[in-house]
């Protein structure tokens, strides 16, 4: 065993194209360090529809070259096989460690299979590689990025022609042909013959941003600003700039793209202390809101002055983002299809239903958001938002920023702010209080072994509310299509269990929905849902065994 496992490591050596890692499996086999070698040759990281994603090194379970050079190998395979021979794929990448080679390997891969390649002149966010796909009439698009995971994580995310990220069966078709690529050696990678685009195709991107603004709306909020070290500062200070807003106030200690994230355990808004450096600027220079973006810059939060919190700042929730943007769109008299993803809060619907516009739940991912048919908005709880489907069919955190600073400049010149707007649509819907259980685990079996033990011992009641309906959601509902999940309903609440499909997390969605007879009943409503979502946080675990 111990044999075949060092053999095994060896023949990936010999094929493996980046010094760096060679010398790292190199000095693992030298060592015997057969249980490392046993965990990094434990089968290869699976190509899903979230693409790959995994920590950095060397072996099949790691991002490294030639991981990503099978997985190019494979979706030129399966591009060619749907007729797309001498289509264009355009390739996008982020700032962290070995993105720019991943980004280069897979142009070579491309031309080398006969399709035409374009890499984004230099690291930028997501979004600018999700609308280049569409601007430029490519047939898919590549994005190396691992979004808000930790510093020795990468990722590679596949786009298809639509723009949009890849679903079923795309996905399985695009794995089956990447596990039949053959010795890397094998694989054509020329030197060159791939187009590396100007600044021009982020020019057409940000000249698009203005589109989600209402002409001559107000452009007065002023915004303290975190990138979180990634690729953010750069378009975002240029699209507000394009806009007319102030110019934002930067976080400096996390302008400028850092592939450490030295200032944060995680690089994503929702992590604890992730934005306390956010809040340090914003009590200094005291602005309206705070804007941050995680590293790729395809989600947004957001966080507002707040008396009543610690430290005077308050993150809202990327519920409350949600249904804020959709009643600002909403009183803009936005037409279309409102949708969001079922861990996302069931206000969206209301909100949607009141102002007699059509609305659609689609399992989590933007994959499936985007797809909504006459979709005009679209958001996710996890800071996700859609704001301009027909320029990016994603989630895109510049232009949520925007529409985010034009609602709050509006209820500004009205002497109103974001808080008051949120009571507004606890008064006319009922307050709506969203929370969420989330674990981390180091051994993925911890996930699965809480999901058999709610399968086989659903809970009857959790906080003393009843649970009327459970749903096992692997077999699907006549609205959506299978996934790893739970769903129940309860009196007044409603809880959804999922693995999340990007990182080692046990996910449970929890939201309660507590009726407001007026503004004077508010704070009570608000201690009432907290209460509630604490209970089910504390019952909910228990029965999970976690």
């Amino acid at each position: 065993m111990q044999h075949d496992l060092i053999a095994q490591a060896r023949t990936w050596l010999a094929e493996d194209p980046d010094p760096e890692t060679r010398d790292e499996l190199a000095a693992l086999i030298e060592a015997g360090a057969t249980q490392e070698l046993a965990v990094r040759f434990a089968g290869t990281l699976q190509f899903g529809t979230a693409g790959l994603r995994g920590e950095l090194g060397a072996g099949p379970m790691r991002m490294n070259r030639s991981v990503v050079i099978r997985a190019a190998a494979g979706l030129a395979a399966y591009l060619k096989a749907q007729g797309q021979d001498g289509g264009l794929v355009v390739i996008g990448y982020d700032a962290r460690y070995k993105s720019a080679d991943f980004a280069r390997d897979t142009a070579a891969v491309m031309t080398g299979a006969g399709l035409r390649a374009a890499v984004l002149p230099r690291p930028l966010p997501t979004p600018v590689l999700a609308y280049a796909i569409r601007h430029l009439g490519a047939v898919a698009g590549v994005e190396v990025t691992a979004s808000h995971n930790p510093p020795r994580d990468n990722g590679y995310k596949v786009y298809l022609g639509d723009g949009s990220q890849i679903v079923p069966p795309a996905d399985g078709e695009i794995a089956a042909a990447i596990a039949a690529v053959g010795p890397l050696a094998d694989v054509v990678r020329p030197e060159d013959g791939w187009e590396v685009l100007g600044e021009d195709v982020l020019d057409a991107y940000l000249a698009r941003t203005d589109a989600v603004l209402s002409g001559g709306s107000p452009r007065t909020a002023r915004t303290v600003y975190t990138a979180m070290h990634g690729v953010g500062a750069s378009v975002l200070t240029a699209a507000f700039e394009r806009a007319g807003f102030p110019a934002p106030v930067l976080v400096a200690e996390q302008a400028e793209p850092d592939p450490a994230f030295p200032t944060v355990a995680f690089p994503n808004p929702e992590e604890p202390g992730a934005m306390d450096l956010a809040f340090a600027t914003a009590r200094r220079a005291a602005p309206d809101l705070i804007i941050a973006n995680d590293p790729d810059a395809d989600r947004c939060a957001v966080a507002v002055p707040d008396g009543a919190a610690d430290g005077g700042w308050r993150m809202l929730r990327g519920d409350e983002v949600g249904a804020l943007l959709a009643a600002h769109l909403v009183e803009r008299g936005a037409s279309g299809v409102f949708a969001e993803s079922i861990v996302s809060s069931s206000l969206l619907g209301r909100i949607a239903e009141k102002a007699g516009l059509g609305y659609e739940e689609t399992l989590t991912g933007f994959k499936w958001i985007a797809r909504v048919d006459g979709l005009r908005y679209g958001y996710e709880e996890a800071l996700g938002y859609c704001v301009d489907p027909e320029g990016v069919r994603d989630k895109d955190g510049i232009t949520a920023a925007l529409l985010v600073a034009e609602l709050a400049s509006v209820l500004k010149e009205r002497g109103r702010t974001l808080l008051d707007l949120l009571d507004d649509l606890a008064l006319a819907h009922g307050l709506h209080a969203t929370d969420q259980l989330s674990v981390r685990v180091e051994d993925l079996t911890v996930i699965a072994d809480a999901m058999a033990r709610l399968r086989e011992q659903p809970p009857t009641a959790l906080a003393g509310l009843a649970v009327t309906s459970a749903e096992d959601l692997t077999r699907g509902t006549d609205r959506l299509p299978p996934t790893d999940g739970l769903r129940y309903h309860l009196e007044g609440a409603r809880v959804i269990v999922r693995p999340s499909g990007t990182e080692p997390k046990l996910k449970c969605y929890l939201e309660v929905v507590v009726p407001v007879a007026d503004a004077a009943g508010l704070p009570a409503a608000r201690a009432r849902g907290a209460e509630l979502l604490a209970a089910i946080k504390r019952d909910l675990a228990a029965a999970a065994g976690i």
